[in-house]
């Protein structure tokens, strides 16, 4: 295990938001850079559904991160200036407990024994890792997609964790849409026949069902304009079977959905698409769908960013957050760009968005 790969053990038992308990639990870590006397300068990223820790390389021969472009040394989010931290997410099957760990009470994986997981269990983690490391308020707080939704999740914990907010393709909820998509996903999963109720192995996993999810996920992370650009409509090959791959587009999502086959578990994946679902920041405290959620949240300003064509979170999202801030008394930008690559634009869009949080970053301190 590379020792940049760090754990935190979480309090024992740990209580999740709709009831059960872990115990022995531990949240997978990284940090970048180095926590100022003041511990004032800490900047926590908060994860999509599946990446990792790891959002960049810590050396030169290291393994590139999921947002290697924008964290690092000199980068937009400066680790010469910022004490950069990002956990794995609490349910996840990259290195923190999840469905897919062992249970230490009978020595078998959890599979659906896990406890209902809450994007508020993922932000009640990562607030008890600042707390560990040291820091009682961040400088900032960065959330793309599900990192985003979390972020809401943990203003609302904990109004005064972070003096600035940064929420990326996300919003205070998931529209029917993204719900449809994700329900697909899941039916896709549990219907492969070596779902087998959760109990699959190494030898028989869900391949079908896996890359099937992927596959429609791949779809609605990009955007039709971006389609239209890179696939021509000329056909690739002879199919080796009737109604085999034989157009451009089709090679990329088998190529992508392969990929992705063993590099999630399928449990982990359920119980984090559920948690999306699951997320409501418009209720709040059980409040009347007409008040403010954010009205407690005590930022010096936030960057609320999405892009026109996202089809998961679309901009009314981004917008609605936005007004609930301001209502709030917060100095909030909106900025939506018109990136063609869609959900995904956060992570490719690169000259973009890297701009863009650099920008905002330097006219916070």
């Amino acid at each position: 295990m590379p020792d940049y790969l760090k754990h935190f053990q979480l309090p024992s038992p740990f209580t999740f938001y709709r009831g059960g308990r872990l115990f022995g639990a531990r949240l997978q870590y990284e940090t970048w850079g180095t926590l100022n006397p003041q511990a004032d300068n800490a900047i926590l990223i908060l994860t999509g559904l599946s990446p990792d820790s790891h959002v960049c390389r810590h050396h030169r021969d290291d393994e590139p991160g999921w947002w290697e472009y924008m964290v690092g040394p000199g980068k937009a989010i400066d680790s010469n200036h910022f004490y950069v931290i990002c956990a794995s997410s609490l349910g996840s099957c990259k290195g923190s407990t999840g469905p897919a760990s062992i249970n230490p009470a009978n020595n078998r994986a959890y599979r659906f024994d896990f406890p209902d997981l809450c994007l508020q269990d993922i932000a009640h983690s990562n607030l008890l890792l600042c707390q560990h490391l040291g820091v009682e308020r961040l400088h900032a707080l960065i959330g793309p997609s599900m990192g985003g939704m979390t972020g809401i999740a943990l203003l609302q914990q904990q109004p005064n964790i972070t003096r600035h907010w940064l929420q990326i393709a996300a919003g205070l909820a998931s529209p029917p849409f993204s719900t449809a998509i994700r329900s697909l996903q899941r039916e896709a999963i549990i219907n492969d026949n070596n779902f087998n109720r959760g109990f699959y192995s190494r030898e028989d996993w869900p391949v079908d069902g896996m890359k099937f999810a992927r596959k429609i996920g791949m779809l609605s992370y990009r955007s039709a304009e971006e389609w239209n650009e890179r696939f021509p409509r000329s056909l690739k090959k002879v199919p080796e079977h009737p109604f085999g791959i034989e157009f451009p587009v089709e090679s990329y999502l088998e190529h992508h959905a392969n990929r992705f086959i063993h590099q999630f578990d399928p449990i982990c994946y359920l119980y984090l698409s559920r948690a999306m679902d699951w997320f409501d920041g418009y209720q709040y405290k059980a409040r009347r769908i007409f008040d403010n959620p954010l009205s407690d949240v005590e930022l010096e300003s936030a960057l609320i960013m999405g892009t026109q064509t996202d089809l998961l979170f679309p901009t009314q999202l981004q917008q609605d957050v936005s007004d609930c801030l301001n209502q709030a008394g917060v100095k909030t930008d909106l900025f939506i760009t018109d990136s063609i690559q869609g959900h995904d634009a956060f992570l490719v869009d690169e000259v973009c968005f890297s701009q863009a949080v650099k920008h905002y970053l330097l006219s916070t301190v």
